[in-house]
């Protein structure tokens, strides 16, 4: 006899699974460093670390270094970050919370890893909107669900889907890991997760004792 089928995962939990481990390094606004010296032309990256931001004052997007997303890269970023987490019945989807503006935020930085990123994801979303056009005559954000979808899946299947596959493998995996980022770091994610964390007590009891006991550890702190 066969052993029955194992039970299917539901796909927002995959998803929370794969990206919520890498939520903890994460770009948060007004706590980043500006960037110093003469604004640099649009589309490239600022140059240098500068001083520290005023902790008082509420940077909005573009007032530490100059944006990257033309419109066009927002559209497809737009419909990239909602493919990879849709709105439900439990939650809302990852544009509606900001994550579009966090990953404009993201690779403008000039931080070493966010440059690499940069490049990656920069180069990824006109490589998108050019295959969405080849595949189905539209950019991608103007594309059917269905062939999005279809060349979503194509992405993350790699070189398994075709020679010259890898690099928008790459890409997938990075604006992916992004997404997961941007997402459950925002109110919305952190309450998608359960996380409860951060949040005032009015006393804390200590750990149960009956756990303490079992470990064989004591709550009792020697000086």
């Amino acid at each position: 006899m066969n052993p029955p089928d194992p039970p299917r995962m539901d796909r927002r939990v995959a998803i929370k699974w794969i990206l919520a481990a890498g939520a903890g390094a994460v770009l948060m606004k007004g706590r980043v460093l500006r960037a110093a010296g003469t604004t640099p032309p649009a589309g490239q990256a600022a140059a240098g670390y500068g001083t520290d931001p005023d902790i008082m004052k509420a940077y909005k997007p573009g007032d530490l270094w100059p944006l990257t997303f033309s419109d066009g890269d927002r559209r497809a970023a737009t419909a990239l970050c909602d493919i990879i987490i849709p709105a439900d019945a439990q939650s809302p989807s990852a544009s509606s919370v900001g994550v579009v503006d966090f990953l404009d935020e993201w690779v403008s930085a000039p931080y070493p890893d966010n440059v690499v990123d940069r490049k990656t994801v920069m180069e990824g979303l006109a490589w998108l909107d050019a295959a969405s056009q080849r595949r189905s005559g539209a950019r991608f954000a103007d594309a059917a669900s269905a062939d999005r979808e279809a060349l979503c899946a194509d992405m993350a299947r790699g070189k398994a889907a075709g020679p010259g596959m890898e690099a928008a493998a790459r890409f997938f995996k990075t604006f992916r890991n992004l997404v997961g980022r941007g997402y459950y770091t925002t109110p919305a994610g952190m309450k998608d997760l359960g996380y409860v964390g951060n949040v005032p007590l009015a006393r804390f009891e200590g750990p149960p004792a009956d756990l303490v006991a079992r470990l064989g550890l004591t709550d009792e702190v020697k000086w």
